[in-house]
């Protein structure tokens, strides 16, 4: 395959993919305050286990 070409499939490709992360930003719902705050404690749970684990 030509280089040109390959890069025009992979320049297509990028455009497809940033359109279609766009399209999924602006239909997305607004996340609540309490999700926000369950996931940082489910991370933060997460990281200690991981240090409990890495010390062993």
């Amino acid at each position: 395959m030509n280089p040109e070409s390959f890069l025009y499939v992979e320049r297509v490709r990028a455009l497809e993919l940033r359109a279609e992360a766009a399209r999924h930003r602006l239909t997305r719902r607004p996340v609540p305050a309490a999700r926000t705050w369950e996931t940082r404690l489910g991370w933060a749970l997460v990281e200690t286990g991981l240090r409990l684990v890495a010390r062993h």
